[in-house]
């Protein structure tokens, strides 16, 4: 589900579009839409791709030393059965001081994004 990009419009509420191909290399456009914030898009470049396991990618502002995130989604195998999912991303660069409250939204969007994912994942 994660690197079906084309149906990201059809439940995830924070990453509302994905153009491009989760290939190792490749540049991505992606469209977030934080609760209580602007739009923004930015191109990653994906770093890992490893169906079903893991999923890589970072965007950068400009130049690394302003503004660099690097986000993964990892899927593993649980104990009990199922699936034991973790997404983060870490953030670095000069910019990071000042965009705190920004921060804030998407923080929320990356909850609202993996409980949407979660359910739909739980529907099939």
């Amino acid at each position: 589900m994660l690197t079906d990009f084309s149906t990201y419009h059809e439940w995830n509420p924070f990453i509302t579009r994905v153009a491009g191909a989760p290939n190792v290399g490749a540049e991505l456009s992606i469209t977030l839409s934080p609760p209580e914030s602007d739009e923004t898009t930015f191109r990653p470049k994906v770093l890992v791709y490893d169906e079903p396991r893991e999923l890589r990618w970072l965007g950068r502002l400009w130049i690394p030393a302003l503004f660099e995130g690097e986000e993964f989604f990892r899927c593993a195998a649980a104990e009990a059965g199922g699936t034991r999912f973790s997404h983060g991303v870490n953030l670095r660069g000069f910019m990071l001081k000042f965009m705190g409250e920004r921060l804030k939204h998407v923080a929320r969007g990356f909850v609202y994004m993996n409980q949407a994912l979660k359910r739909r994942v739980e529907q099939r």
